[in-house]
């Protein structure tokens, strides 16, 4: 069985002065990833490993994961960044098999796409938003369209 938890960047600034990849989260952005992370913790949900895209806002997400879950910092893959459904499968495809639980951190509208084409879910993904995508097979290359199970779906709610 393999086991997918998609996690969309937490809340980054939109202020100018930035390119969009080296966009930082803000403070509502932090306490989205640290409110998620703890709702993985409380529901006993730990991946093995975090694969992130480069940009800045999904890099600092996925160290907030990382540091709370106890786990080693986040792989980058410059594929994720920017990246349409195809390039995410693609991603997603490649992924070690060696490992059975990967998080990947990555943007909208891609993380959305798949979540839909993997799980046949359709989900509101707002950012830090989470979902846990199950599989009955051996290696990520056998995933397909609608192969998933949707396990676990959660959003932040900070006012």
């Amino acid at each position: 069985m393999k086991k997918l938890l998609l996690i969309r960047h937490a809340k980054a600034t939109h202020e100018s002065g930035f390119i969009d990849f080296e966009r930082p989260l803000t403070d509502k952005g932090f306490h989205q990833a640290e409110l998620m992370v703890s709702r993985l913790n409380a529901d006993h949900i730990k991946p093995q490993i975090l694969i992130a895209s480069p940009a800045l806002r999904t890099l600092s997400t996925a160290n907030v994961f990382s540091q709370a879950l106890g786990l080693p910092q986040a792989i980058t893959n410059s594929n994720i960044y920017d990246a349409s459904e195809s390039m995410l499968l693609k991603v997603i495809y490649n992924l070690p098999d060696e490992h059975d639980f990967i998080a990947l951190v990555g943007h909208n509208p891609g993380i959305s796409q798949v979540l839909y084409y993997l799980s046949n879910e359709i989900k509101d993904v707002p950012t830090c938003a989470i979902a846990l995508i199950e599989f009955e097979v051996q290696s990520w290359m056998e995933l397909y369209e609608g192969a998933g199970k949707l396990s676990y779906y959660n959003t932040p709610k900070i006012n």
